[in-house]
């Protein structure tokens, strides 16, 4: 992830690769999850050898409850936690900055990405895409990294698909009403959006048992440190 031109400009696959900090065409080595859950040989042939493989770690949750705060701290207090940036073609927020919070692309850039199968997974929402880079997920957690994505129920179910070891935790507001009051009140969207958002939150708190685990989000320090131990992250 260190070229913003390429992604920016719709390249596929090799835009995913230099962007994800791997050069483009290197060999992903060591046991990583199959679909099956298995390790399964790297590019080259060669068997996999004996190395610590962290399962994926997944958090969701509905709009609002507060999952980029919480990933916030846990990127400024262990910094050896790998986020994945998601790619989405919507439009930027005042102060977000392409490459760190998402990946802006168009909608020609994102066909291109789910056509070359680049993404592990991706969901449409309010006339918008999402989406995770797959081959950056696969290199850290073949290198027995901690990685930590954040996304919505529907990446949530495919991950579950396709990666059957990943951990899905789903983080839950304290109560419906403070939900509603976090929506609104951060007044960056307008109210058929807001609407829209508290349609489909209504859905995904419904899908809390699909879950590993569920963390209720009444303070920020608390739900990352469980979150921490849930990752094994020291």
């Amino acid at each position: 992830m260190e070229t913003a031109d390429k992604l920016a400009d719709g390249r596929g696959g090799s835009a995913v690769a230099a962007r994800s900090g791997i050069p483009e065409g290197m060999p992903v080595t060591g046991p990583i999850p199959s679909s099956s859950g298995a390790p399964i040989p790297a590019p080259d042939g060669s068997e996999p050898h004996d190395q610590l493989v962290r399962r994926l770690t997944v958090l969701s949750g509905p709009s609002g409850v507060g999952k980029s705060t919480v990933v916030a701290e846990i990127r400024r207090a262990h910094p050896s936690v790998w986020l994945s940036v998601s790619v989405t073609t919507r439009p930027p927020r005042p102060g977000e900055v392409h490459g760190l919070q998402y990946f802006f692309v168009d909608d020609a850039g994102f066909d291109r990405l789910v056509a070359e199968g680049e993404l592990l997974e991706w969901a449409e929402f309010a006339g918008n895409r999402y989406g995770t880079p797959r081959e950056a997920v696969i290199e850290r957690l073949g290198r027995g990294e901690a990685v930590l994505l954040e996304i919505d129920l529907q990446g949530a179910r495919q991950v579950r698909q396709t990666m059957p070891d990943a951990q899905l935790v789903f983080l839950a507001p304290p109560s419906w009403e403070e939900l509603v009051r976090r929506l609104v009140g951060r007044g960056t969207e307008p109210p058929d959006v807001i609407e829209r958002r508290l349609e489909a939150a209504r859905v995904e708190l419904a899908a809390e048992q699909e879950f590993d685990t569920t963390l209720i989000n009444t303070s920020v320090q608390d739900v990352c440190r469980e979150l921490l131990t849930l990752m094994s992250v020291q």
